[in-house]
C-alpha cells in the first residue's frame, strides 16, 4: 500500500467515526459532529502520521476532546495526554476515554497517572498514624478513614476517598513527596500505589497525566518515569495555554521554609525510631526548624512577590538565609554519623544535601538568564530562580523525542496569531516549523451573547475604580436576577466590589445570594453557585478559567480590568527588561498577548452550550480608548456589541427566570444591535 493510499484510508476512517451514523453517534447520546470538530480531527490525524507539531485553538463548543481522542486512539501507537488540571484528567480517564474506546471498539489499555502526593503512602501513613500528633481531632479522624480506604482501594488515589476532603491536613501525613519517598528502599515497596500506577502507565496504550506531572516527573527524569517519553508516538497537551507558566516553574529551582521545616521534622521522626540515643541529632533538628521560622519572620510582607533589589527593604532576610545555611550544615554533620542506622535517616541526608546545593545556587547563581526572587505566604516563604527563557529547553525535548506533539486549548492565539505562544515554548525554532490552526466556536454568538463596554469609566488605577465597577455590575445583576460572575484582577478590588455590591443589594431589598472567593474551596463555591441558581459570585484569578457553569445559573460575566500582570512583579519585570535589551517590544509581544489570552479565558465562562445566553461586560476603558484595545475585543467571540446599558438590561429581560422564581418586570424595550465597537 502506498503512503497516499494509507493516508486516504486513515482519512476515511476518521471521517466515518464522526459521520451521522458513525461510531460516535451510535454510542454517545445526542451526538452530532460539528464541521470544526471534524476538520480538527483530520488535521490532528495528519499531524500524527507525519510525526509533526500542531498548535490548535478550538473555540468553546468545538468538541476538541473527541477531535483529538479519535485520531490519537486510531493511530495505533502509544499516546500520552497531558491536561492542565486534575479535574479534566479525571474526566478524560473516567468518562471521555472509555466512551471513545467503546465507540471505536478498540481493545486499548488506558492508565491514569498523577503526582505522588495524590496516592496514599503505606509507609508514611503507618508512621504518622502511630505518632499520634495532629493539628486537630478531625485530622486524626480523617487519617483513620484514610487507613481504612488504603486497605480496600486498588489504586490508592485520594480522589476515590470520598470520606476525606481533598484539602484535609491528614493527607500530608498519609502521602509522600519527592523529597521523603524512600523509593526502592522502602519496606512497603511491593504494595506501593505510586509504583503500581507507574507500572500500569508503562504497560498502557494511552496514559493521562497533567502538566505538573509531565514536567516534574517526566522531564526531570524522576525514577521510572523517564521511559514514558521515548515510548510515546503521540503527545497531546490539552489546556495548553498553561504550559509556558508551568514549564517556567519546573525549569527553575526553589527552596522554601516549608521544605526546611519538613526536613527537620522528618529527620526528628526518623531519629526517634532509628537513632533514639543521639540527642544531639534531635536538638539539631529543632535548631533548624527555628532558623526556618525566623527566616519567614525576617519579611514583614504577606502574599507578596519580592525582587532581589526589593529585599534591601528587609535587612534581616540575608542574615536569616545564612543562619538557615549554618543550621543545615550543622545538622548535616551530625546526620552523616547516623545515616547508616536507617534508610529513613539516609534519605534525610540526601534531602539535606540537595537543599544545601539549591540554596547555594540561589545565593551564587551560575546561570545569567535567571531571575532570583522571593515569594511570601502567610506562614512560609520560598526563594526562586526562574529562567527568563524556557523555549530552548522545551524545544530540545521535542527534538529529542520525535513524536507527534499536539498543543490545543480554547485560548492560544491573539486573533489568528500564535507567534507569542510559539516563541514562549520555542516552537518557532523547530525544523520543519510547527503548524498552527484556529477553529472558531460553533455557537451563534451574535444571537446568544452581548459584549458590553460601559461608557464613562475612570482610569483603571483611580481609587474609585472598584466602586464604579460595582455600580456598573449592579443593574446587570438586578436585570439577570443574580446569575453573575464578577471577575477581578486583584484581591483588594474583589473585596471592595463585594462590599459595595452587598450594600447595593441590601438597599434595593434584593435577597440574592452574594458569594465571595475565599468563603469556601473553589469546588464548594461552584457547587453552591450552581445549586442556588440565582447567586452572584465575586472572585479573583482562580475563577477565570477551568470553571464550567452551563445553563441558566450563569448569565452575566463582569470583568473589572484587562488582566495585565502587575509591572512590579519580579519575574515579569525581569522578562520585560530582557526583551527590551534584545530589541523586542515587551508590551506588544509579551504583556498584551498574555492579557488577551486571560480575557478570553474569563469570557469563556459565559457561553458553554448552544442554549446558553448572556452578557459579557468588560469595564476597562482601555479596550475602547487605547489603540491596542482592538486586539483585545477582536480576539473575543463575535458577540453583539453595545455601550448602551438599557439595551443590555433589555436583553437580560428576555432570558428565562432563575429556577424557582418569577421573571422580574422590566421596561419592554427591543434590544437593538447597536454596534459601537467598530473597526
Amino acid at each position: 500500500m502506498t503512503e497516499v493510499d494509507a493516508n486516504d484510508r486513515a482519512h476515511q476512517a476518521l471521517a466515518a467515526a464522526f459521520a451521522p451514523e458513525g461510531a460516535l453517534a451510535q454510542v454517545v447520546p445526542g451526538f452530532s459532529a460539528r464541521t470544526q470538530q471534524v476538520e480538527m480531527a483530520l488535521k490532528i490525524g495528519q499531524t500524527i502520521r507525519e510525526q509533526g507539531v500542531l498548535v490548535a485553538e478550538a473555540g468553546t463548543g468545538t468538541g476538541k476532546t473527541f477531535a483529538y481522542l479519535v485520531p490519537a486512539l486510531l493511530s495505533g501507537g502509544k499516546v500520552l495526554i497531558s491536561t492542565g488540571t486534575k479535574t479534566l484528567q479525571d474526566q478524560l480517564f473516567r468518562r471521555d476515554l472509555p466512551t471513545v474506546r467503546a465507540a471505536l471498539k478498540l481493545p486499548l489499555r488506558i492508565a491514569l497517572l498523577k503526582g505522588r502526593a495524590n496516592y496514599v503512602c503505606h509507609y508514611h501513613l503507618a508512621r504518622n498514624a502511630g505518632d499520634g500528633r495532629f493539628a486537630t481531632p478531625q485530622d486524626a479522624a480523617n487519617l483513620r478513614k484514610i487507613a481504612r480506604f488504603a486497605e480496600i482501594s486498588r489504586t490508592g488515589d485520594k480522589a476515590d476517598c470520598q470520606d476525606v476532603p481533598e484539602d484535609s491536613g491528614a493527607w500530608i501525613s498519609a502521602t509522600s513527596t519527592r523529597d521523603n519517598c524512600l523509593g526502592q528502599d522502602c519496606p512497603n515497596v511491593k504494595e506501593c500505589f505510586v509504583l503500581q500506577a507507574r507500572r500500569e502507565a508503562m504497560e498502557a496504550d494511552v496514559v493521562v497525566v497533567n502538566h505538573h506531572l509531565f514536567f516534574a516527573d517526566v522531564m526531570l527524569r524522576d525514577e521510572g518515569m523517564g521511559e514514558l517519553l521515548p515510548a510515546c508516538n503521540t503527545l497531546v497537551f490539552d489546556e495548553a495555554h498553561q504550559l509556558p507558566e508551568t514549564a517556567s516553574l519546573f525549569f527553575g529551582e526553589s527552596v522554601s521554609t516549608a521544605q526546611v521545616i519538613d526536613l527537620a521534622r522528618d529527620t526528628r521522626t526518623e531519629a526517634l525510631t532509628g537513632a533514639p540515643d543521639c540527642r544531639v541529632l534531635i536538638e539539631a533538628t529543632r535548631t533548624l526548624e527555628k532558623a526556618a521560622r525566623d527566616w519567614r519572620l525576617a519579611v514583614s510582607a504577606e502574599g507578596a512577590r519580592i525582587s532581589l533589589e526589593q529585599l534591601a527593604q528587609h535587612p534581616g532576610f540575608m542574615p536569616a538565609v545564612d543562619t538557615v545555611g549554618k543550621a543545615l550544615a550543622e545538622l548535616g554533620e551530625v546526620l552523616k554519623t547516623q545515616a547508616e542506622r536507617s534508610e529513613g535517616l539516609a534519605n534525610c541526608l540526601r534531602r539535606l544535601d540537595e537543599l544545601v546545593e539549591r540554596l547555594d545556587r540561589w545565593q551564587h547563581p551560575a546561570e545569567a538568564k535567571v531571575v532570583r526572587w522571593v515569594e511570601v505566604f502567610t506562614q512560609s516563604l520560598a526563594v526562586h530562580s526562574t529562567p527568563l527563557e524556557i523555549g530552548n529547553v522545551f524545544a530540545r525535548q521535542i527534538q529529542r523525542y520525535p513524536s507527534a506533539w499536539i498543543f490545543t486549548s480554547a485560548t492560544l492565539a491573539v486573533g489568528t496569531d500564535f507567534s507569542h505562544y510559539c516563541r514562549d515554548l520555542g516552537l518557532n525554532w523547530l525544523e520543519p516549523p510547527a503548524h498552527t490552526a484556529v477553529w472558531g466556536s460553533p455557537f451563534d454568538y451574535p444571537e446568544q451573547a452581548v459584549l458590553y463596554a460601559p461608557t464613562g469609566m475612570p482610569d483603571p488605577n483611580a481609587p474609585e475604580y472598584p466602586d464604579v465597577v460595582a455600580d456598573v455590575a449592579f443593574p446587570l445583576i438586578r436585570a439577570a436576577q443574580g446569575r453573575t460572575f464578577v471577575l477581578c484582577t486583584s484581591l483588594r478590588a474583589m473585596r471592595r466590589i463585594h462590599e459595595r455590591l452587598a450594600g447595593e443589594l441590601e438597599r434595593a431589598g434584593l435577597k440574592l445570594p452574594l458569594l465571595l472567593q475565599g468563603e469556601g474551596s473553589r469546588s464548594q463555591l461552584l457547587a453552591r453557585f450552581r445549586e442556588l441558581g440565582n447567586a452572584v459570585l465575586v472572585a479573583s484569578q482562580s475563577f477565570w478559567e477551568g470553571v464550567d457553569v452551563p445553563g441558566d445559573a450563569l448569565s452575566v460575566v463582569v470583568i473589572d480590568k484587562l488582566p495585565f500582570a502587575p509591572p512590579d512583579d519580579p519575574v515579569l519585570a525581569a522578562r520585560i527588561e530582557h526583551l527590551r535589551q534584545a530589541g523586542v517590544n515587551p508590551f506588544m509581544t509579551y504583556q498584551l498577548p498574555r492579557a488577551v489570552i486571560n480575557v478570553k479565558q474569563g469570557a469563556g465562562r459565559l457561553i458553554r452550550t448552544e442554549q446558553d445566553r448572556g452578557v459579557l461586560a468588560v469595564c476597562d476603558p482601555r479596550m475602547i480608548d487605547k489603540p491596542y484595545g482592538k486586539r483585545v475585543w477582536r480576539s473575543l467571540p463575535p458577540m453583539r456589541r453595545t455601550r448602551v446599558p438599557e439595551e443590555v438590561e433589555a436583553f437580560l429581560a428576555t432570558l428565562p427566570p432563575p429556577r424557582g422564581t418569577t421573571a422580574a418586570v422590566l421596561p419592554s424595550e427591543d434590544a437593538a444591535d447597536d454596534v459601537t465597537l467598530t473597526d
